[in-house]
Order: structure tokens, then C-alpha cells, then sequence
């Protein structure tokens, strides 16, 4: 896939596939091209999430865009849901568990990219090519 892309449909990239989720990236420097941030799709299963982790050297935003769960970050812990955005600083560790019967959608963004790759790097991770999906 040329990293040059300006309008990217979900089936354009790669599906990837964890215990606890399913991540699409849709904005990555091997996708666009961009430099300073990522941004991907990532759906939690019903009482599913990621231990507690840090990012030592990128940002997080993470903004709710369906169903509800519960965002630790450092010490703090807060239930989420659809329209609320959280900043998780460099280095700081955080959580996100879906508390509730439906998927958890939100949207990750990275600042800079890095960790998107790592995760993909994950020896759990299975990777499925663009336009190909995980059974549920």
C-alpha cells in the first residue's frame, strides 16, 4: 500500500486482532505517510481491555464513540462513554476495560506514531490483510 493515501476506508489496512480487541489503524506512516501522529478504530469485546501499560514516548487521545467502560490513567479511574475524549500524557499508565454487554468503539490517536506498531509487533497479535476480517 503506498504510504500516500488522503482518504482511507477501513478495508484499505489491516485488521489486527488481540484476546482483548480488534485494532485498525487508519492513519500510520506506512498508511499516509504522517509523521507526527496515528489514529485507528479499536473495539473492545464485552469485558474485555488491556492491563495497565505505558507509552514512553508518544501521547494518547482516546475519544468514546460507542458503548460504555472504565479509563484508568495513573491513579485516576472514571467510567466512559460515546463523546468523551481522555488524554493519557507520555509515560503515564493507563488502562481501558469495557464494563458493559455491547463493544467498547473508540478512537486511539498517537502522538508521535510508535505504538501502533508495537502493538501490531505483539507475539498474541494475529494480522489480517486489508479487506480480510476476523471471524467474531
Amino acid at each position: 500500500m503506498p504510504a500516500n493515501k488522503r482518504f482511507v476506508q477501513p478495508d484499505d489496512v489491516e485488521t489486527i486482532r488481540l484476546d482483548w480487541g480488534t485494532l485498525k489503524w487508519l492513519n500510520a506512516p506506512d498508511v499516509t505517510g504522517s509523521e507526527e501522529f496515528s489514529a485507528g478504530v479499536v473495539v473492545l469485546e464485552p469485558g474485555k481491555g488491556h492491563e495497565r501499560h505505558t507509552h514512553p514516548d508518544s501521547e494518547e487521545i482516546l475519544y468514546f464513540l460507542s458503548g460504555e467502560g472504565t479509563q484508568t490513567i495513573a491513579d485516576e479511574e472514571r467510567s466512559v462513554s460515546a463523546g468523551e475524549m481522555v488524554f493519557i500524557p507520555s509515560g503515564v499508565e493507563h488502562s481501558t476495560i469495557n464494563t458493559s454487554w455491547e463493544p467498547l468503539r473508540f478512537m486511539a490517536v498517537y502522538g508521535p506514531p510508535g505504538p501502533e506498531a508495537e502493538i501490531r509487533d505483539l507475539d498474541e497479535a494475529t494480522v489480517f490483510p486489508p479487506g480480510e476480517f476476523p471471524e467474531p
